[in-house]
């Protein structure tokens, strides 16, 4: 395994910044303002492999799970193997069959790293075996990303099992689990998430679909929920709106919303045939949306608090009682969208951004392409300082003006494969790399 140790720091020490807040912790995939983080002046527009660059470190194997940070200590996974095989491949989706399963032994690893400094503090291996299941071409073993409360990091890998530590990388417990057929072999990637004392994740399979809970304290399972549902890769969204708590799952054949005792609330038909892009709220409204590339019907719904039963859109309309808005061409693959101020920006994953107005859903500018020589978007974009930031496979990051005139301000080259959505916490921006993680913060 690469010696983290050994990597090259390109700032020695810290800069300074304060231990953070709970408030600007990054404690889970997108954060807890799906993907929008509090402005700040250290936040970077510009970078380069060396400018603006705090640390660079060196991360072993494949992983496209995200790092989360929680005050001096950045957590992120990877699938580690001396004979791995070919890596995730570049370039858009275009029927890539799932990889034979590997016959080495992978290590899936855990990492904390101190904040300050980028050094690892500590490592847990959870695993060591050959991968029970394929995947696709474009997908890894470590694909997940971890969750924490702060008091506790909990970690899911689809097929091996989920693990819980204490902050100082100590094991609390972990549940072993056995693999499940995801269609075509393509793996999994739906994220855990945390509410009050529980651990929720769902599991969209060929074989049995559920969404299952646990005692966060002790790994006790106290939820499960079989879905009648296919394959998918979307993380859930706990949504605290204004009349209950809920628990909503994106799925193919429907979307589901649960109450936290397991009881179906509301569900709705008509995505497409593969969801991944994970639900979210803003403007008391819940955002929805799938879009696989080869499905004609893509769509985006906008839904208030409330809602009960089946609330699928009669044929012709595009709202009802509890759907706001919707848009049956709007919808991404990978990507998940951002509301950002009184705006709704949409990547699609061939490299065009949408805007639209996220309580109304008109149309604000069309599809503009970012760069003719970005080929494809994985990672879901963000947005600080009045900026969107959209970052291509290729590791080129390109900034955008927010608001209803587009214009890219520039852009900011890594060159080195990226799919994982950055964090952004302690006024800066953690990028993945295939090999690295970069903390990138505006400096002197």
């Amino acid at each position: 395994m690469i010696a983290v140790a050994a990597a090259l720091l390109l700032a020695a020490g810290s800069l300074g910044v304060p231990a953070a807040s709970a408030e600007d912790n990054w404690p889970q995939f997108r954060g807890l303002r799906a993907g929008v983080a509090e402005d700040s002046p250290t936040l970077p527009e510009t970078w380069s492999q060396t400018e603006n660059v705090v640390w660079k470190m060196p991360i072993p194997g494949h992983g496209w799970s995200s790092p989360i940070v929680w005050d001096d200590l950045v957590v992120v996974t990877s699938a580690v193997s001396d004979d791995p095989g070919p890596g995730p491949q570049l370039g858009l989706y275009d029927g890539h069959s799932s990889a034979a399963i590997p016959t080495a032994i992978h290590r899936w690893m855990v990492y904390g790293l101190d904040r300050d400094s980028g050094q690892v503090r500590w490592e847990q291996e959870v695993r060591a075996s050959p991968p029970p299941i394929a995947r696709h071409g474009k997908n890894t073993y470590a694909s997940e990303t971890p969750v924490t409360d702060g008091e506790r990091i909990y970690v899911y890998f689809g097929g091996i099992g989920l693990y819980a530590f204490d902050m100082d990388g100590n094991p609390v417990w972990s549940k072993e689990m056995e693999p499940l057929e995801y269609r075509h072999g393509w793996g999994g990637g739906a994220s855990p998430v945390v509410h009050d004392d529980r651990l929720y994740i769902v599991n969209d399979n060929d074989g049995q679909s559920f969404l299952a809970a646990y005692d966060k304290r002790t790994g006790e399972e106290v939820l499960h929920v079989d879905r009648d549902e296919g394959s998918n890769w979307a993380t859930p969204f706990i949504w605290e709106n204004n009349v209950r708590t809920e628990i909503v799952t994106a799925g193919s054949d429907k979307v589901r919303s649960y109450g936290l005792d397991g009881e179906l609330l509301w569900e709705l038909t008509g995505m497409t045939w593969i969801t991944s892009p994970t639900p979210y709220a803003k403007h008391g409204l819940l955002y929805i949306s799938s879009g696989f590339l080869a499905d004609a019907v893509r769509p985006v719904y906008a839904i208030r608090p409330g809602a009960i039963g089946d609330i699928t859109l009669g044929e012709g309309r595009d709202r009802n009682e509890y759907i706001a808005w919707s848009n049956p061409k709007l919808g991404t693959y990978s990507t998940t969208s951002l509301v950002y101020g009184d705006f709704l920006y949409t990547l699609l994953d061939r490299g065009f951004l949408i805007c639209t107005d996220a309580r109304t859903g008109r149309e604000v500018y069309s599809r503009k392409r970012i760069a003719r020589r970005a080929t494809a978007f994985t990672a879901s974009p963000w947005a600080y300082n009045g900026k969107i930031f959209v970052l291509s496979e290729e590791g080129e990051t390109f900034v955008i003006n927010a608001g209803p005139d587009y214009e890219v301000l520039g852009s900011n080259a890594l060159d080195e494969m990226a799919m994982a959505t950055p964090a952004i916490a302690d006024g800066s921006l953690y990028i993945r790399t295939a090999g690295h993680l970069y903390r990138i913060q505006e400096t002197p």
